[in-house]
């Protein structure tokens, strides 16, 4: 039954591009750049942007620039900062906030699938890690700035590995529903709250388009990429949140990467000593009090936080919730620091 609604699901995205290609008012060139999804940084000199770890990154900072550094990391794999610009309201409480979209994703540079298939199970090390470090570094403007990571679902396990890495370099840390930090809890998480196989199918029928469209191949997968974000009543009531543009390749490449080398998200994680700030929702069906437990299990000193009447992404978005909730905890956690 699902697989059929999953194929229906498709065609019906299908016809919906095939309308609004033919039968559109006004016709736009595919294969100019910005007529799909929004230019990339390299595409677009306007938007905040800066060269980092060999990469072309969209990033902007808020608050003093040495103030207490929390450098916030996005969801995804692909996803891009724009639902996270909520941070911004740390910089009110004397915190310095980073923004950025990660290498290939949202507005930052886009680069091909080989450049993180041949990196191999050093993928996540050499092109997140240590790009994550370059930021860092980027920002801090003085050796005795503090470093605080937040991080919401992907980047909260991308936060969890990155501390995990050094120990020593984070002050603090905030994960917000990390899906998992072992790859087979990864798995377990995504195949309770949506399947893979259901955004494959999608994408693979409205890539039956191609024959139609010439448009560069990034804009094209990533502009199909967005054509599947749905809203998703297992993990919480709210639509998608807002976003500028989805990286297809990158999400592909290192969700296989990270199948194929069953990458370890909390490795070196039991040796942080730290207090970790630990996020998770009333309303997301599949983020249960016994499964933010199992995964939180791996921070030796945690603080868990079940932030009520909302789901994955209402711990930021819900304005209620960020204002009542989230916000006043990050603030005494961070100042406490």
């Amino acid at each position: 039954m699902l697989k059929k609604l999953c194929r229906r699901s498709g065609r019906m995205l299908l016809i919906l591009l095939a309308a609004a290609v033919f039968t559109g008012c006004k016709t736009y060139p595919l294969d100019e750049d910005g007529n799909l999804v929004p230019k990339t940084v390299d595409e677009d000199s306007s938007l905040p942007s800066a060269l980092i770890h060999g990469a072309l990154l969209h990033t902007e900072a808020f608050g003093t620039v040495d103030s207490p550094l929390v450098v916030a990391l996005h969801g995804g794999p692909g996803a891009d900062y724009r639902y996270l610009l909520p941070f911004r309201d740390l910089a009110d409480h004397g915190f310095r906030v980073v923004l950025y979209d990660q290498r290939g994703a949202g507005l930052s540079q886009r680069f091909s699938r080989d450049t993180y298939i041949r990196e191999g199970r050093d993928v996540v090390n050499h092109l997140v890690y240590d790009e994550l470090k370059a930021v860092i570094d980027h920002y801090r403007v003085k050796p005795d700035q503090k470093v605080f990571l937040l991080g919401h679902s992907w980047g909260g396990m991308l936060a969890t590995g990155f501390t995990g890495r050094y120990p020593n370099l984070v002050n603090g840390l905030v994960v917000m529903e990390p899906g998992g930090l072992t790859w087979a809890d990864v798995e377990t998480y995504i195949k309770e709250s949506r399947s893979f196989k259901f955004f494959s199918e999608t994408l693979n029928d409205v890539t039956a388009l191609d024959q139609f469209l010439t448009a560069k191949d990034h804009e094209l997968m990533d502009y199909k990429m967005g054509l599947t974000a749905t809203r998703n009543d297992n993990t919480g009531p709210e639509y998608v949140a807002p976003f500028w543009r989805n990286g297809a390749v990158v999400f592909n490449a290192l969700i296989d990467m990270g199948g194929k080398y069953k990458i370890d998200f909390s490795e070196g994680i039991g040796s942080y000593r730290q207090p970790v700030l630990f996020f998770y929702s009333e309303l997301n069906k599949v983020y249960t009090d016994s499964w933010a437990q199992h995964v939180s299990s791996a921070f030796p000193v945690k603080e868990l936080t079940k932030v009520p009447g909302v789901g994955h992404d209402g711990i930021v978005t819900n304005a209620n919730a960020w204002t009542t909730v989230t916000l006043p905890k990050l603030i005494t956690y961070f100042k406490s620091r």
